[in-house]
């Protein structure tokens, strides 16, 4: 009993909050157990995140579309959250437990705050959110993988940073922009086209929009803007003064530029 009570006492005192839950609570964590063979082909997915960084910080994007197989589970799923005040995330992939794990990271950097009395680091977050994706590994070789992108102002070196990660958890740091998700490759190849060392932080929301529009173009699980419904990506950019979310108004006159310009270009081919 007293072991018991010991190992209660230094789990309950452990800055990880995740690494609490595995000690006491493990069926609370989003990847515990099994799940049926054929729950892969019934979960919702979420794709696509783009992220860059520009003078001052770095900004993360993600479009608003959930499928599940060929059907549109959801046009107005949100895939970007804030993980922090000087950090966020998005993760493509299985929506449901993507969804957790950004939960997750969330209560886990603001349990670290509360128990140590500072921030973690950019780098110890990026590490934290690796191991997350590693205790997800399992499920994703069951087919429900997610893979996280993650972006963050570094208090420590003035400077805003961009992490990748693999199934196995496996980060990189991405110097200039990435993008993740079944949209991806097309995201990709129009952020190699746009970014350009030194944006602004409003350019760089242009760059974000304009490579979401061109992944939802060929990519039938990627949303691009919705007018009619009023659907905008979801954007946040973060630099020495935080976080901030780009609000929808902005957005909106954004994507309805870039219509216009392609419209336009379109008509004089």
């Amino acid at each position: 009993m007293n072991d018991f009570l010991a190992e209660r006492v230094v789990s309950a005192a452990t800055s990880s909050f995740t690494e609490h839950l595995a000690a006491t609570r493990p069926d609370l964590l989003p990847f515990h157990g099994s799940l049926p063979a054929d729950a892969s082909a019934i979960a919702p997915h979420a794709t696509t995140i783009v992220a860059l960084s520009f003078a001052g910080g770095v900004l993360m994007a993600g479009d608003r579309r959930a499928t599940m197989g060929n059907m549109i589970a959801s046009r107005h799923i949100e895939k970007v959250f804030p993980a922090d005040r000087f950090s966020v995330l998005g993760i493509a992939g299985t929506a449901g437990i993507a969804i957790d794990i950004a939960r997750l990271f969330q209560v886990e950097l603001e349990h670290y705050e509360k128990i140590e009395g500072t921030l973690l680091s950019l780098e110890g977050k990026a590490t934290r959110l690796g191991a997350m994706v590693r205790g997800n590994l399992p499920l994703a070789l069951q087919g429900l993988a997610a893979v996280p992108l993650f972006a963050g102002f570094d208090l420590e070196t003035g400077l805003g940073r961009l992490f990748s990660y693999d199934v196995t958890g496996g980060r990189y740091e991405e110097l200039e922009h990435h993008s993740v998700g079944s949209g991806s490759v097309f995201a990709r190849g129009a952020l190699k086209k746009l970014w350009r060392p030194g944006l602004t932080e409003e350019d760089a929301v242009r760059v974000a929009v304009e490579a979401l529009y061109d992944a939802a173009d060929d990519d039938s699980a990627t949303g691009g803007p919705d007018p009619v419904r009023q659907l905008w990506p979801v954007v946040y950019t973060v630099s020495r003064l935080g976080g901030r979310r780009v609000a929808e108004r902005e957005l909106a006159t954004i994507a309805a530029a870039i219509v216009a310009e392609r419209s336009i270009a379109g008509r004089e081919a």
